[in-house]
């Protein structure tokens, strides 16, 4: 684990082109021991599902409710960052993860209390990832900014594709509960390196006038910002559900084939893979939305991967390596849009608002990411189980959820950020982002 965040630092601080920025290369080590044990519980539900009886709707529940808790706190933790010091926040929430997934795994006995742990997951969360990102946006502005946030999420990305792996190969040798430790520790050791390594650093102030604490109405008639949130919602819907379940159907696709029969990756590994690819199509995806425009690229890659939604799950039919494969093409279609809907977000916010900004951003996210998962299992159960057709179903909802929030997301009211205001001022005819 040092090791991945040692590279993780190294990584980000040319991405971000903040070298000389502590805060940056400190924030991605802890982040990346504080997403260890991230997606263990989606690698683990072709375990706990027949050991607790759970219906496939009860899996996404617990699946789900980790973004529903962030939804309902990520408003008020991440509204705080600009009032009081992230750090602060951090601290509190990385030592409740730990205290979650130890919960999880010594404690809970069923779907009840799985479900209430796995909460409390997603609130350690809420106050970990958005305090971390704020922390990065201050310092940075226009492409450098979009770069800082797109590093930001490599180093969560990166960790979180691991902890796929890491769960499956541990609960293969010690059991289910064994495979959640990780994260325990992961989450006390991103503690330890934010209390012990990082100043205090207290947060900017407005020019004008300070909102109340929840007074999200600036924010929501901020069109621009507002825009990139709706679309951040269905993005986080059909990542969600893909990551939740992803472990799941593979699980199924190589049950397809005849006993015994030899598979070169096993599922949690490919889970794993999905991430680390999906790490590279965000920071390269938002490369090529600075390029050629931001809204433009957002845009066809949501249709592209709406039509791919329509087909990955009716690939459980081909022989396991075909199923795979588009799992991982469809992956990377998924997350190539995902630091340019955030950066999009962050760079359209007002001076001293960019925290309440973030808050709403996660909100309907997360709130997407709830729904994702959740939507995906009920389906599955309405079609009657685990089959080729209920699992082509099931991920096409996907299909309609994505097509409705292109169609929905708003035209007008779009702002670039300053950097590429400059940047077009000296390069006439470049693209709009």
């Amino acid at each position: 684990m040092a090791s991945t965040g040692a590279a993780l630092t190294a990584s980000s601080s040319n991405a971000c082109c903040l070298p000389r920025e502590p805060r940056c290369g400190r924030d991605v080590r802890s982040q990346a021991c504080a997403q260890i044990g991230a997606f263990a519980v989606a690698a683990l539900l072709p375990t706990l599902i027949p050991a607790w009886s759970l219906s496939n709707t009860e899996a996404g529940w617990i699946s789900g409710i980790y973004y529903a808790a962030y939804t309902l706190v990520v408003p008020l933790l991440s509204s705080l960052t600009d009032r009081v010091d992230p750090k602060r926040i951090y601290l509190g929430s990385v030592a409740l993860t730990a205290v979650a997934f130890a919960g999880f795994a010594w404690v809970s006995t069923g779907f009840w209390s799985a479900l209430a742990f796995r909460a409390l997951m997603g609130v350690g969360w809420a106050g970990s990832y958005m305090p971390g990102l704020k922390a990065l946006s201050d310092v940075a502005e226009g492409p450098q900014q979009s770069r800082a946030v797109a590093a930001h999420a490599a180093a969560v990305g990166i960790s979180g594709a691991l902890s796929f792996g890491v769960a499956g190969a541990v609960n293969v040798r010690l059991g289910w509960q064994w495979a959640l430790v990780p994260g325990a520790l992961g989450a006390a050791l991103a503690f330890a390196l934010v209390m012990i390594g990082l100043p205090a650093r207290p947060p900017r102030t407005s020019s004008g006038p300070r909102a109340a604490l929840l007074d999200f109405r600036p924010v929501l008639r901020n069109r621009s910002a507002l825009a990139y949130s709706l679309a951040y919602c269905v993005h986080t819907w059909e990542m969600s559900a893909l990551r939740a379940w992803v472990v799941t159907f593979l699980t199924f696709a190589a049950a397809q084939r005849a006993a015994g029969a030899w598979t070169a990756l096993a599922p949690a590994t490919v889970a794993s893979v999905m991430g680390l690819l999906g790490v590279w199509a965000s920071v390269w995806g938002n490369e090529l939305a600075i390029r050629f425009g931001r809204r433009r690229f957002i845009l066809g890659t949501m249709f592209a991967s709406a039509g791919m939604a329509g087909v990955v799950g009716f690939s459980a039919a081909l022989p396991y390596g075909g199923a795979v494969a588009l799992v991982l093409v469809y992956a990377m279609l998924i997350w190539s849009d995902s630091s340019s809907l955030t950066a999009g977000s962050a760079g359209s916010a007002e001076p001293g608002r960019r925290g309440a900004t973030l808050a709403v951003h996660s909100t309907l996210g997360y709130a997407g990411g709830f729904l994702g998962p959740l939507a995906l299992g009920a389906t599955l159960d309405l079609f009657g189980g685990p089959s080729v057709l209920s699992w082509g179903i099931a991920f096409g909802h996907v299909t309609v959820a994505l097509v409705l929030g292109a169609l929905a997301r708003p035209s007008s009211g779009h702002r670039r950020p300053s950097g590429a205001r400059r940047r077009r001022r000296s390069r006439p005819g470049s693209p709009t982002p």
